[in-house]
Order: C-alpha cells, then sequence, then structure tokens
C-alpha cells in the first residue's frame, strides 16, 4: 500500500470529475494525466489494464477505475475516497441543473451553448482512443482487432460483452500457442 493521502485522493477525483464533460472515457486522459505521469501511482502499462478491467466490470466506468486506483493505493478507505470524489462532481451538478434547468433550456444563449459543447465532447471521447492504443501496443499487424470489434459492435449490433468475451478467449489461444501461458 501506498501512503498517498485520502484527502489528496479524494481531490484528485474530485477534479477529474469536475472538469470532465461527456462521461467516463473523456476522463481517460485527465486520469492518465493525474495518476500515471503527475503522481505516478500506476505505470502506463498498468494504467491501461486497469482500464480494461474497469470498462469489463458493471457500473460506471469512471467510478470503477476511481476505485481500483483507490484499492491499489490505500486499499477500502482509498477506494471510498476516489469514488466519492469521482461521483461528487457529477451528483452536485446533476442536482443544480435539475433545479435550475428547466427556467433556462429555452435561451438562446443556453441552446448555443450546448451546441457548442457537443463536438467538443465527441473529440473528449475519441482522444482517449489514440492514447489507448499507443499504449497497449497495437501494431499493423494488430490493428484489424480494435478495427473489426468497432465493427462488428456498430454495424451489426453484435453486443460489447460477446467482442470482451471473444478477445479473452482470442489472447488466451494465442498466449498458449506462443507459449506464454
Amino acid at each position: 500500500m501506498n501512503n498517498v493521502s485520502l484527502v489528496k485522493l479524494f481531490t484528485t477525483f474530485s477534479k477529474i470529475g469536475l472538469f470532465t464533460i461527456g462521461g467516463g472515457y473523456a476522463m481517460i486522459p485527465l486520469i492518465e494525466r493525474d495518476v500515471v505521469e503527475r503522481n505516478g501511482w500506476v505505470g502506463k502499462e498498468e494504467f491501461v489494464d486497469l482500464l480494461a478491467v474497469a470498462q469489463s466490470s458493471p457500473g460506471v466506468f469512471a467510478v470503477n477505475i476511481a476505485i481500483f486506483i483507490g484499492t491499489k493505493l490505500r486499499g477500502v478507505r482509498g477506494a471510498v475516497a476516489a469514488s466519492l470524489g469521482s461521483m461528487m462532481p457529477s451528483v452536485v451538478c446533476i442536482l443544480l441543473i435539475a433545479l435550475f434547468f428547466h427556467n433556462f433550456r429555452h435561451y438562446k444563449v443556453v441552446e448555443n451553448i450546448f451546441w457548442g459543447l457537443r463536438p467538443a465532447v465527441v473529440a473528449l471521447i475519441a482522444a482517449p482512443v489514440f492514447s489507448v492504443a499507443r499504449s497497449a501496443k497495437i501494431t499493423r499487424t494488430t490493428v484489424w482487432i480494435p478495427i473489426l470489434s468497432a465493427l462488428l459492435i456498430v454495424a451489426f449490433g453484435v453486443s460489447p460483452i460477446y467482442i470482451i468475451l471473444a478477445a479473452g478467449v482470442g489472447g488466451f489461444v494465442y498466449g498458449k500457442i506462443k507459449g506464454r501461458v
């Protein structure tokens, strides 16, 4: 276990949650910057592994990653601090929006703000794809795997659960053939 303070975990994940618009995937660059680069709490490869586990676990992606990192650093208390920090800004924002948005949603300035936010959110979600691909060591010979997976999901409606299961089995078989298992 690490001696990172619970307050530091809470404030780090609160800051990430506060400045992320677009959900869990948009958080990836911010989490990576604070957790891997600034604080060195996990390495780049471990971070990619945690992303995979957080994505394939039930629940909210951002909270899952906060729980995994909090647990690694400070056990159960760290998981609670990091996950509460991750959730708190969203809860407060949602409450404020629920209380006040219906009064302002028809104003032109509010419509324009949301019109401008939409493309930025798409970019925030797309940017981590390239970072994770680099970290996952996607090469010219393996790039077909994520492309085929995305096509199966988007074009043919294949459940991501089947993609995850197939990738896990495929990785196991490949490791067995290569003598890594």
